[in-house]
């Protein structure tokens, strides 16, 4: 039994995989180091992270796979859920051991649980790219947090360099701790080590500009002007827009809710 530890990027995984054929021992578990437990069986190898390694297993891979399978392939790291570390290591092995393209066979696990993982973190990053909304802060910064089911931020930056690109603005993840920066140059990917009464959806009302609110207050007038009674449909609506996204919605702040 052979548990391999890395530091949790993408690629220290591909680091692994490297070395586990490297050493001919093929992993039994696959853990972030500082969530690995000690095993009483087996042996534990900690893999520190290697870019050129990493890099020789990419290319490898490139060869292997399309554009789009090596993109599912990233989306399932960003899924997070249980066991994707093992998941992504049966795949690329798989990859490596068939003189065919993988991709459609369904009849490996892998293949479709890769499938699978990749539409769910796609239709999380969309969502997120659609309800994010920013706060003006005094100093003129458009701030928004963020905590979506899985690790979109990186998938979302480049939608809000386009659409934001005269503005400085900030988007933090609420449930990993870390944000991306905009200086109308450039963005960066940054750790904050923000007081629990900040991780929330809203900024405190000192640090906001003296127009947010009055913005707000507008922006549900006109949701209101525009909502027809004969129309709503509440079954279809929470099907489109879940209520766990409601909290990034000014239309849907106290004031407005019936």
């Amino acid at each position: 039994m052979h548990l391999y530890t890395y530091d949790g990027s993408f690629e220290g995984l591909l680091t692994v995989v490297f070395e586990a054929y490297e050493r001919k021992a093929w992993p039994t578990a696959i853990e972030q180091q500082h969530l690995a437990q000690p095993s009483m069986f087996g042996e534990t190898v900690a893999v520190p992270a290697d870019e050129q390694k990493a890099q020789r297993v990419w290319q490898g891979l490139q060869k292997k796979l399309s554009g789009g399978a090596l993109k599912e392939l990233y989306h399932t790291f960003l899924w997070e859920q249980p066991g994707f570390e093992q998941l992504i290591f049966d795949y690329i092995r798989l990859a490596f051991g068939s003189n065919e393209n993988i991709e459609g066979n369904y009849a490996a696990p892998c293949v479709l649980q890769v499938q699978q993982a990749a539409k769910q973190v796609h239709r999380e990053k969309h969502r997120m790219e659609a309800f994010v909304r920013f706060q003006k802060t005094s100093d003129g910064l458009f701030y928004a947090t963020i905590s979506p089911d899985f690790n979109v931020l990186p998938l979302i930056v480049r939608h809000f360099e386009k659409r934001y690109a005269d503005q400085r603005w900030a988007i933090y993840d609420t449930r990993r701790r870390y944000g991306a920066y905009y200086d109308l140059q450039s963005t960066r990917l940054i750790n904050l080590e923000l007081p629990p009464q900040q991780r929330q959806a809203t900024v405190a009302a000192a640090a906001l500009d003296a127009e947010e609110e009055g913005y707000r207050q507008l922006w549900q007038v006109y949701f209101e002007s525009v909502n027809i009674p004969e129309r709503r449909n509440p079954k279809l609506h929470l099907r489109h827009l879940p209520r766990r996204y409601w909290k990034y919605l000014s239309e849907k702040q106290p004031q407005s809710l019936r």
